[in-house]
């Protein structure tokens, strides 16, 4: 069992209402009375053993799904999360998919359209390594991307950057209506903890690959990222479809968070194995009959 108060931990990270949000006074490094790297290793490991069957009363239930989100900055850890949180899980019941630059044939539909291609269907666990957020993030940093959108003039206006949050809001909204449980993460990352990443990529061989000198380009719009993520978390925090601002800079720390989190609202969603009717149940006695006859 924990050492340590997961409620609060995970309470701690929670965003449903954005009246007051100010992710200036989000820590990026945080330390939790009772747990360390080895400790939160063996936490996690515990987490996602109890996510496993979670997932396999979800799935054997059919009725609701569960959508993750992950945003973060370059260097944030949203793949490394990913693979340590749901490695451990059936993977016939999970898919995940990592949304880059849309191609000629995502231009050609609204920005959502290729995002829905990849919701969960009942019983399923679907994982978005970034989302339809990169509309109210990148493209609001940089406006050339969304010139590439191929937009009527009528809609670009000095609105559409609340209707998009206000349109995301209310598909979320409508998600969970249709048994969907939404949960968006946001890795919260400091920016000196980002430089010391990036340096590891570069001086250390196996990491080079992931190394891009684009993400160190950002960087010059640190503060203008900071600006827009803390409106897109403000515009569509919710009870039914929640932000997890994680303190990333302990990678440990942040794996852990975000599995106890999955953890308490697969709790919550509580699926349950579904129960034959009396006629499927006298089936089933009547073969388990035939069975112990071979014996």
């Amino acid at each position: 069992m924990p050492q340590y108060d997961t409620a609060a931990l995970i309470s701690a990270c929670r965003v449903i209402s954005g009246e007051g949000f100010r992710l200036a006074e989000r820590p990026t490094r945080i330390d939790v009375p009772g747990i360390d790297k080895q400790g939160a290793e063996a936490a996690l490991a515990d987490a996602v053993r109890r996510m496993d069957g979670l997932q396999q009363r979800l799935y054997a239930e059919d009725r609701q799904s569960l959508l993750v989100i992950f945003q973060a900055i370059d260097g944030g850890g949203k793949d490394s999360t990913i693979r340590a949180v749901f490695s451990g899980i059936n993977p016939q019941g999970c898919q995940v998919m990592s949304f880059k630059a849309p191609g000629p044939e995502e231009l050609a539909h609204d920005f959502l359209w290729r995002h829905m291609q990849a919701l969960p269907a009942r019983g399923r666990i679907a994982v978005h390594n970034r989302s339809w957020y990169e509309e109210v993030l990148v493209a609001r940093v940089h406006a050339d991307v969304l010139a590439r959108r191929k937009l009527p003039a009528r809609c670009v206006s000095a609105d559409i950057w609340r209707e998009r949050l206000e349109d995301i809001a209310g598909f979320e909204r409508y998600l969970a209506r249709q048994g969907v449980v939404v949960l968006k993460f946001f890795l919260h990352l400091g920016k000196e903890e980002q430089r010391q990443r990036f340096l590891a990529r570069i001086d250390e061989p196996e990491k080079n690959w992931k190394f891009d000198a684009h993400d160190v380009a950002e960087r010059a719009h640190w503060d203008a990222y900071q600006r827009v993520y803390e409106e897109a978390v403000a515009g569509t925090a919710t009870p039914h479809a929640p932000w997890f601002v994680v303190p990333a800079d302990r990678k440990w720390l942040a794996r852990l968070i975000v599995a106890e989190a999955l953890v308490a609202a697969l709790t919550e969603a509580d699926p349950r194995y579904p129960e034959p009717d009396p006629k499927a149940r006298a089936l089933l006695l009547r073969e388990r009959a035939k069975l112990e006859k071979e014996g």
